[in-house]
């Protein structure tokens, strides 16, 4: 029995009783787990240890955190309750360097409290509160709006390569990447999906496998490796994939391998697409190289997936978590306002632009 994409929600709000409840995406497949989180401390760890994953999940579980962590607090005045609110901030901002939607959600967050100057310090959570539920209902309205946009340059009956996860368990719903798959599915698009397992956290095996398999979407599932074999045989029409940040280039930052797998697009002329809320663009980001790239710990390439080490005892390891893809490898930059196409730093600009207004 398959459930329906609209039924998973890994994160929400539970007021009543002080907590973030999370879909812990550390344990997937095998178990489906939602964990209650009360303090900013286990937020902060569930952001670092990837139990919540995907940026703008990320940003979703930052504003609700951030609210949790002054909602106790006992200030008598505004300024002492900024105080507050910028120590959990920097806290929470220090959980992961890359995804650009992190920064965002809390920085729209403080925003909100400043818009608030003046009025009580129950009105100002209870502001607060609202702010963090908008940021995730507009996320599950940026996912629709995206998936419609990339479905319009699909075609019936597709091979897709997908790499890491940007399902609906990465966002508030439908996801960014996933997005036009769902829509597909249920318009009778029929896709044939290829999932990367996405060394070395298997974000693809773990996660969009099991997503999409929930679903009752068509998913088979290749090592990174294969990526090449499946495009060479003709069997994938269109790469679809998520991102953690935009630069104003173009260059885009992703899980790990992403960047190899356009390299393999191009050669064998594939189109490549990148899914992008306009929250994951950062203009104040020249190129790819301004990018910070997180780097994380030796074990989970030598033994955290493995009932006995699968490397040598003390070898050196190199984990980046991200890399980042040159924007002439990408064929267009899909967000909820629009398709960008090449020169990103016009096209890019103007659909920014165009969310100002």
């Amino acid at each position: 029995m398959t459930t329906p994409v609209a039924a998973i929600q890994s994160v929400r709000l539970d007021d009543d009783n002080n907590a973030l409840v999370l879909l812990d995406q550390t344990l997937l497949p095998n178990e489906k787990v939602f964990l209650k989180l009360s303090t900013v401390e286990e937020i902060w760890d569930a952001i670092y240890h990837l139990k919540v994953r995907g940026a703008p999940a990320i940003g979703i579980a930052a504003a609700y955190g951030i609210y949790l962590g002054v909602k106790q607090s006992k200030a008598a005045d505004h300024a002492g309750f900024l105080n507050e609110f910028k120590k959990v901030k920097q806290y929470l901002a220090s959980s992961r360097p890359t995804a650009v939607n992190l920064f965002w959600a809390l920085n729209r967050m403080e925003d909100r409290l400043q818009r608030e100057a003046g009025r009580s310090i129950v009105d100002i959570k209870r502001a607060l509160k609202e702010e963090a539920e908008n940021i995730r209902a507009e996320d599950e309205k940026v996912c629709l709006s995206i998936g419609e946009h990339a479905l319009s340059l699909l075609e019936p009956g597709w091979g897709l390569l997908t790499h890491c996860n940007a399902g609906t368990i990465a966002t508030a719903k439908y996801g960014t990447a996933l997005a036009p798959i769902y829509l597909g599915q249920e318009r009778g698009y029929d896709f044939r999906v290829y999932a990367d397992e996405t060394r070395p956290l298997l974000q693809g095996a773990r996660l969009t496998a099991w997503e999409l398999q929930e679903a009752g979407v068509g998913v088979t599932l290749i090592c990174d490796n294969m990526a090449s074999i499946v495009m060479k045989e003709g069997k994938v029409q269109a790469v679809l994939v998520g991102c953690d940040r935009v630069a104003a280039n173009g260059d885009t930052a992703n899980k790990i391998g992403t960047s190899g797998v356009a390299i393999l697009a191009k050669h064998y002329g594939i189109p490549f697409y990148v899914c992008a809320p306009l929250s994951t663009i950062d203009l104040d980001c020249a190129a790819g190289d301004d990018i910070p790239i997180e780097l994380r710990k030796e074990e989970e390439v030598s033994t955290t997936w493995y009932e006995k080490p699968m490397a040598p005892e003390n070898v050196k390891v190199y984990n980046p978590a991200f890399d980042v893809t040159d924007h002439e490898l990408i064929t267009a930059i899909v967000t909820e306002k629009g398709i960008a196409y090449a020169p990103f730093e016009e096209s890019l600009r103007d659909l920014m632009k165009e969310e100002c207004k």
